[in-house]
């Protein structure tokens, strides 16, 4: 039985994605709508994922530094680790589950509550289609999201910067060196195709919690946090997929 329900919850999410371009709303509404959805999941994150991002590649930075006990092993590698683990994994990868709890709890939490409202019904009987007025401008507001990912890239690198050579871990340019090392300008391209995946399923994934929820105010709530381990559990699976067929 629990097979089938979640095979039936795949079946409807995929119905969802189909039916979220059917029946334009007028672009001077919709335009107004992406706009504020922008404001809503991109600028409002810009500040949290700068903390995250900056701090954490200074985490990197001391961790490597602290594990080059052995003379003999150069200090670029630093640099050449930092660079690695946030443009690799910790930029696209960490940050979209952080983005899962903020930005999919934001949307699943005010469509859901859309639902209990019943204003979503008032749109249906408007003759709006209900699934393109709400998802379609977050999924168009989500194609800004690698932006967001590009800054966590740079402030993660230089984040690790500012850790070593203030740390006293390392020169200014032993930490350029290991940047430079063995650069592979595709690991680049790897990790803004995640993000563009990645900003696909946080747009839908926390819409059709919230879209499809029954109940009152407190299921809203219960939606959210199942929401936010789905999003997660699929960032994490399509992370592993997307790395052994693009890495390997």
């Amino acid at each position: 039985m629990m097979l089938i329900r979640y095979l039936s919850q795949i079946g409807r999410y995929f119905i969802m994605l189909k039916e979220i371009f059917k029946k334009q709303t007028k672009w001077s509404v919709m335009r107004t709508l992406i706009f504020k959805e922008v404001d809503d999941l991109i600028i409002d994150s810009l500040g949290i994922v700068a903390f995250i991002s900056f701090f954490v590649g200074g985490v990197v930075a001391i961790q490597t530094a602290l594990n080059l006990t052995n003379p003999l092993i150069p200090k670029y590698l630093i640099g050449f680790a930092t660079r690695q683990s946030v443009i690799l994994e910790f930029a696209p990868t960490f940050i979209s589950i952080i983005m899962a709890g903020k930005m999919g709890s934001f949307i699943t939490s005010s469509i859901g509550t859309m639902r209990v409202t019943e204003q979503i019904d008032a749109l249906e009987v408007m003759g709006v289609n209900s699934l393109n007025y709400l998802v379609f401008p977050k999924l168009m507001a989500l194609l800004l999201y690698p932006f967001l990912i590009g800054i966590a890239m740079f402030l993660g690198v230089a984040g690790g910067f500012i850790a070593s050579v203030y740390g006293g871990f390392g020169s200014s340019d032993d930490f350029i060196v290991g940047i430079q090392t063995d650069f592979v300008p595709f690991h680049i391209a790897y990790a803004f195709i995640k993000t563009f995946i990645f900003a696909l399923i946080l747009a839908t994934i926390p819409s059709f919690h919230g879209y499809y929820m029954k109940g009152g105010a407190l299921e809203v709530g219960k939606a959210s946090t199942v929401a936010f381990v789905w999003t997660s559990v699929t960032i994490i699976l399509v992370n592993y997929i997307l790395t052994q067929l693009l890495l390997t």
